[in-house]
């Protein structure tokens, strides 16, 4: 039997379902369980500001990757849009960040407004809102422009450092629009595929593209954790623990990439690890959002 929408079979759905669960423990869990035995201090609503910050990384990279995958898809039937509904979860999980920044903080909403980190959410809240809008307008590709505040304000906010804070915030603006791209690009791409009941063309086209997101992403990655954690911290962090498991999650997708690839150059069906590989990208978009919410890991080495 074949459920109507997007889900096919009900095994299909099953998992979907699973994985949504999942999903919800780890970005709620995940940096307590983290930080077990560290001794770092424990972060106020971990839980929750994991889960905001995965939707907002998530919308991201569904509307990015949208913007990209239209130019990539060609002539041909074409997926429904998810960019204005993507952008407005990213939206409303950025408000929802400042809400409960302002709740766990104790200050009042105009004291919160006038801190940085206030004033960086409000930002990122403003520039989705605005994404959502263009992506409902006659001119979608417009969005590119708050989207590219949105990442501004996020790489901003990751590094409040006083050192080399440039240096910091240009890596993380590279890096997520690179992930946000392969990931979100990906997911479009396979919707078209799906859609079209083939598309090889498509997907190559995605690949060439990919090459150069993935250097993006070993470059940025590496000299960022060169610069933030220090070597004694690996394992006695819940950054470094947390960083070891999105490096393993990196290489899985890096081999899955790879496999596809190779059936392609072969003349092969690359989608089955295609998909496989958005899994695991799902899976470190989650670790990310929870790096982003962990202690940082310089005020802490041994």
């Amino acid at each position: 039997m074949t459920l109507p929408g997007p889900f096919g079979t009900p095994s299909r759905l099953t998992a979907t379902v699973v994985a949504a669960v999942a999903v919800l423990a780890v970005a709620l869990l995940g940096a307590g369980l983290a930080q077990t035995g560290t001794g770092e201090l424990r972060i106020p609503a971990a839980g929750a500001i994991s889960l905001l910050r995965l939707l907002v990384l998530a919308g991201l990279a569904v509307h990015v990757g949208e913007l990209a995958g239209r130019r990539m898809a060609g002539a041909g039937l074409l997926p429904r849009s998810l960019a204005a509904p993507a952008a407005l979860l990213a939206a409303a999980s950025s408000a929802g960040l400042l809400l409960l920044f302002t709740a766990v903080s104790g200050l009042s909403p105009v004291v919160v407004y006038g801190l940085r980190e206030g004033r960086l959410l409000l930002v990122t809240a403003n520039a989705f809102a605005l994404a959502a809008f263009c992506a409902a307008s006659r001119r979608p590709g417009l969005a590119v422009l708050p989207l590219a505040v949105a990442v501004g304000a996020e790489a901003m906010r990751a590094h409040p450092e006083a050192r080399l804070q440039a240096l910091g915030t240009a890596l993380t603006v590279v890096h997520l629009t690179a992930a946000s791209l392969w990931a979100g690009t990906l997911l479009y791409v396979l919707r078209v595929m799906r859609l079209r009941g083939g598309g090889r063309d498509v997907l190559v086209r995605y690949a060439r593209t990919a090459a150069w997101l993935y250097a993006a992403l070993v470059v940025t990655g590496t000299v960022s954790t060169l610069r933030r954690l220090p070597l004694d911290a690996v394992l006695t962090t819940a950054y470094g623990r947390l960083l070891l498991v999105k490096l393993m999650l990196f290489g899985g997708a890096s081999l899955l990439a790879l496999a596809a690839r190779g059936r392609m150059r072969s003349g092969g069906d690359a989608q089955a690890p295609a998909r496989v590989e958005v899994s695991a990208l799902v899976a470190i978009v989650v670790v990310s959002a929870l790096l982003t919410v962990v202690p940082d890991p310089q005020g802490f080495a041994r």
